[in-house]
């Protein structure tokens, strides 16, 4: 695999084109003042909304600024992922930030003011000016909150306390990000070096197992040192939701959490207890992984290695997505061009260099194209990643180009299916043209652990989130001995006895940012279940399914998720997408366990 010291190294071809966006600063400058004098006027609409015209006016000047403003900010952010260390891209990025505030606090009105109208004036209002028929279903769905929403008084005293309610999220994100300093490791010449993140995630893949426990003795270091300080910053976070929750007169903090979408708890309540019924393969995996290690006992640095050795290949780039469109050919001619396309048109940031922001992300612009972020390392893992977040952007793509800009934008209930989908096919691709039983092997073991990621790993968090809300409700203790306790107990429930838990697994929980988010992991068991119902009828041959499929990745957010999820033929609020996910989880151990 090619290394590249510099951007300047990478072909033009693997480098996206932002020149799409703006094909100067100059260009940039001009939509940036143009947002600012947009923003003062949209103020002075506060007030002065008080009929059909007027309403309008403000709605269209509002998405107008919103679009200009998604194109300015988008622009400085995919300038400094290129390379963090330059100044003028952050400066960028700066600017765009607070110009965004700028423009919330303009609008921060409207919702108050719209709830506070008689429903009758609203009807009144839009049947004076037709113009409105664009916004009335946004204008209607937001009386669903009416009895969530308080005096104007009291909202604008919230959103005063906006900061310092985020406060724990951002002082976890700082111990996190900027604070922690991982222990020492052993590098390959026998030097003690620091041990970073990327370098964690490599060593617990390596066949040495002392590497591995030394990785991760360094890593859970000073999240157990610091377990107190996190605790503090986790308790409070939980127990500002489960404040507002109340202030806002919602049943529970969770109910708060799933209400913007219509997600009934039920869904999210089947969802762990359906896990919890079958957690008998995962512990028939955790045994057979134990097994095929050769160890006495299983511990939690044993968790991520391989269990075929010796079959990894390397991937180029084009090779990853060829393979990649033969694998997705059951979606259809268009699919595969519209993805041809995006390669030849630079759609696609590729190769990793220095200062460049790590991971991958697609970010769909409208009226313009998506934008896909990569550290594509000519590898299987790097094939799974390009797959998914290849599935991200053809989802923005259709979306965009299907729905009005309003219902354009889709929530991340169902955006984990569209990626989730093109990885069941890939992995089924792969599995089918498997050159030797050792690759197969290596493909099966593969699925089986990004399986346990993706699904039962999010649904012990899902439950672990449920259970601290609970006990704040409750008002019970919050603190690093409860969530400890807590942690261990489900840990070794979704595992099972084959492993033997160290004593800082019980600390997990104060790694995990996901948990200053509350009650947002759940969606990535629920995508990840759903695509696997879907992609499984098209490779079936289900014509219908696919039919419905492709209607859904143009359906943006015209419906609720639940509801564009039911038109594909997978209902969520019944336990059978996640009974069957499991039922597949099950085949895999089985078939893996027989190689």
């Amino acid at each position: 695999m090619k290394t590249y010291k510099s951007r300047e190294e990478v072909p033009e071809t693997e480098k996206w084109d932002l020149n799409d966006i703006y094909v100067s600063l100059e260009e940039w400058e001009r939509d940036y003042q143009k947002i600012e004098k947009n923003v003062a006027e949209l103020q002075t609409f506060d007030g002065k909304i008080n009929d059909g015209k007027t309403l309008y006016n403000f709605l269209h000047k509002e998405e107008l600024v919103e679009t200009l403003f998604k194109n300015v900010f988008v622009y400085a952010k995919l300038s400094g992922d290129l390379d963090t260390r330059e100044t003028l891209p952050q400066s960028l990025l700066e600017k765009a930030s607070q110009l965004g505030v700028k423009l919330n606090s303009a609008t921060s009105f409207f919702t108050p003011f719209l709830l506070g109208l008689e429903k009758s004036t609203l009807d009144k209002y839009i049947e004076e000016d037709s113009r409105l028929d664009y916004f009335k279903d946004d204008l209607y769905d937001a009386y669903r909150y009416k009895k969530h929403v308080l005096s104007k008084e009291k909202e604008e005293l919230l959103s005063q306390l906006g900061e310092s309610l985020s406060s724990p999220s951002r002082t976890f994100g700082m111990i996190n990000n900027a604070d922690i300093k991982f222990g020492e490791v052993t590098d390959d010449d026998g030097n003690k070096v620091e041990l970073t993140r990327g370098m964690y995630s490599k060593l617990m893949e390596e066949d040495d197992r002392s590497k591995r426990e030394e990785a991760y003795n360094a890593y859970y270091k000073p999240y157990v040192q610091l377990k107190n300080s996190i605790a503090s910053t986790l308790s409070a976070a939980i127990k500002n939701n489960v404040t507002l929750s109340k202030v806002r007169s919602y049943p529970s903090a969770l109910e708060k959490s799933l209400f913007a979408n219509k997600v009934p708890k039920e869904v999210y309540e089947n969802l762990i207890q359906t896990t919890k019924d079958n957690l008998q393969s995962m512990y028939r995996y955790t045994e057979l992984r134990k097994k095929t290690l050769g160890v006495n006992e299983l511990r939690q640095y044993d968790l991520a290695v391989p269990l075929v050795n010796g079959v990894k290949e390397d991937i180029s780039f084009d090779d990853a997505y060829q393979m990649m469109l033969d694998a997705l050919s059951p979606l259809g001619s268009d699919y595969i061009n519209v993805l041809q396309e995006m390669k030849s048109e630079r759609y696609i940031d590729v190769r990793e260099t220095p200062g460049k922001s790590s991971g991958a992300y697609n970010l769909g612009l409208y009226g313009i194209h998506p934008f896909v972020l990569l550290n594509h390392q000519d590898d299987l893992n790097s094939l799974f990643t390009l797959a998914h977040e290849m599935g991200h952007a053809m989802h923005s793509h259709y979306s965009n180009t299907h729905q009005p800009q309003i219902t354009a934008g889709y929530t991340i209930f169902v955006a984990e299916v569209a990626s989730t989908v093109n990885e069941v096919l890939l992995i089924n691709f792969l599995l089918k043209n498997a050159k030797n039983e050792e690759y197969r092997k290596y493909l099966l073991n593969h699925f089986i652990d990004q399986f346990k990621g993706t699904f039962f790993t999010q649904v012990m968090f899902a439950e672990f989130e449920k259970k601290t809300h609970e006990r704040a409700e409750k008002q019970e203790s919050l603190n690093a001995e409860s969530f400890s306790e807590l942690y261990e107990a489900l840990f070794q429930e979704y595992n099972g006895d084959s492993l033997v838990l160290e004593e800082q697994t019980k600390y997990g929980w104060a790694r995990i940012p996901h948990f200053y988010r509350p009650f947002y992991v759940y969606q990535y068991a629920t995508g990840f279940a759903a695509a696997i119902a879907i992609a499984n009828k098209i490779l079936n041959g289900d014509e219908e399914v696919l039919a419905n499929y492709q209607e859904f990745l143009k359906s943006g957010s015209s419906d609720y998720p639940i509801e564009l999820l039911k038109k594909t033929g997978v209902d969520l609020t019944s336990p059978e997408p996640i009974e069957d996910a499991l039922s597949l989880f099950a085949e895999l151990v089985d078939e893996f366990s027989k190689l």
